[in-house]
């Protein structure tokens, strides 16, 4: 595995050439890698797996329903190493996990595709060049000029994009008022079965950033996103700094990532995250050739920071954070629109602060919605067979058709996620609170896998309860 310790801390210092240092995550602590074990082909496999290893040996225990397959909340247990049977027939297609990616040798649809988007780039910003030494956010030699010609975000936060090459503004803020547009950057993370179950008990749907490696290393993992009625998106392969990539490295960042989503989960994104922020018109046109917008941030909690090697932000200081998003509502901040913050499905702390300061947000935004509700996007995927709940019907506001879903398989199918027929009436804003925030899964955030759900494919049943 690339050493993420290092690359991935707090990198982006300010450089000699002034640019102002990232705000964003930090990936000191990415995820845990999965080394590989045991063969399962679908998530009751790994639920026999993990009780093995839960009685300290290899017997084998039935799992015979929700309740017994979340049993466990013990992280060492929901991280049990497993090798995924569809996963690990594909992974020759894809570039080595963690690892810069670069197009796969033999992969023709990749490259032709490839071919197209870099002759756009090389047409309409020839000039914008990959940035800094190496590729964990070193641009201290970088010569980059104050006028910010390529509105490049880690600069000073550009977002505006380049409207007369047709490149996109980012997306900052959403459009609703009073509305908290809710977003986890990092996963899927192995250990997150506690917090997807506070979510899924209070009813709250989110959009999450999913990377690449991740994705291919805990497969079963990311299905329950999808299972659940979370909006998946990209966050990358390797959760490096996308402006220091050559062209055909940026583009295998991303059309990998949202490859290894297709095939696990049955669906293609249309949505990205540039980890660090770190993106300029370059990239912006690249993503926009892979058909992705592009999903910023107003707010950052600071979360990842928490715990991160040289970093001087505490635990206090990301609740206080928090509590200044909240506070904009009562001082009219979001009168005309709400916050895109950024969060993380990272640690065990940065998935427990959200369920700490989940009442309050509720207590003062209107609504708390995923991105896709938050835009009207009612179809996020590519596959038209999926359909997303607009934010008046998510928020209860309408009577407007249900949305229903039924995530296409794939060719690593044997265990992808797929719901259909249920209502996407979500009960986000109106749902059983459980101001408890789950002492057990507070103190357990790190426990995880996917728990109830995935058994059976929950046949639509989890995505909105």
């Amino acid at each position: 595995m690339y050493s993420l310790a290092t690359a991935l801390t707090i990198a982006l210092t300010v450089g000699i050439d002034g640019a102002l240092g990232h705000k964003g995550c930090g990936g000191h602590e990415v995820m845990r890698r999965n080394p590989g074990g045991p063969v399962v082909h679908n998530i009751e496999e790994l639920r026999n797996l993990e009780n093995a290893a839960r009685n300290g040996g290899w017997i084998r225990r039935q799992v015979t329903d929700e309740a017994s397959a979340a049993q466990s909340t013990d992280p060492s247990t929901e991280c049990t190493a497993y090798s995924y049977a569809p996963v690990t027939n594909m992974k020759s297609s894809f570039p080595t996990i963690w690892q810069t990616a670069t197009l796969v040798a033999g992969d023709t649809e990749a490259a032709s595709l490839f071919a197209t988007i870099n002759a756009t780039v090389n047409s309409e910003v020839p000039n914008i060049k990959p940035k800094g030494n190496g590729h964990a956010g070193d641009f201290s030699n970088s010569g980059y000029t104050a006028a910010d010609p390529d509105c490049w975000w880690t600069w000073k936060q550009c977002t505006k994009g380049d409207p007369g090459n047709g490149i996109n503004a980012d997306f900052t803020t959403v459009p609703e008022a009073n509305t908290w547009g809710l977003g986890f950057d990092d996963g899927p993370n192995c250990s997150h079965n506690a917090f997807y179950d506070y979510l899924r008990d209070n009813g709250q749907k989110a959009t999450m950033f999913y990377i690449g490696s991740n994705v291919m290393d805990w497969p079963l993992q990311a299905q329950r996103g999808l299972a659940d009625g979370h909006h998946i998106c990209v966050h990358t392969w390797s959760h490096q700094y996308m402006t220091s990539f050559s062209n055909e490295e940026a583009f295998a960042e991303l059309y990998y990532t949202r490859k290894a989503i297709k095939e696990v989960l049955g669906v293609t994104p249309t949505c990205w995250r540039p980890p660090f922020g770190d993106v300029d018109n370059r990239i912006r046109l690249i993503a926009q050739g892979l058909n992705m917008t592009n999903y910023v941030w107003s707010d950052d909690s600071e979360d990842w920071r928490a715990g991160a090697t040289g970093s001087n932000v505490t635990q206090a200081d990301v609740t206080a954070n928090y509590q200044s998003v909240v506070s904009g509502v009562a001082n009219g901040s979001y009168a005309s629109h709400g916050p895109m913050v950024l969060t993380h499905e990272l640690t065990n702390f940065t998935m427990s602060e959200f369920v700490s300061q989940y009442p309050s947000i509720k207590a003062a935004f209107k609504y708390v919605v995923p991105l896709a509700s938050a835009f009207n996007i009612t179809q996020p995927y590519v596959e038209t067979n999926y359909t997303y709940p607009d934010f008046l019907t998510y928020t209860n506001q309408s009577s407007g058709s249900s949305a229903s879903t039924s995530a296409s398989g794939s060719s690593a199918s044997s265990g992808s996620a797929s719901a259909s027929g249920s209502s996407a009436s979500s009960k986000a804003s109106s749902g059983s609170t459980s101001n408890t925030a789950k002492s057990s899964a507070v103190s357990t955030m790190a426990s995880g896998g996917i728990v109830g759900g995935l058994v059976s494919v929950l046949a639509g049943a989890l995505l909105l309860l």
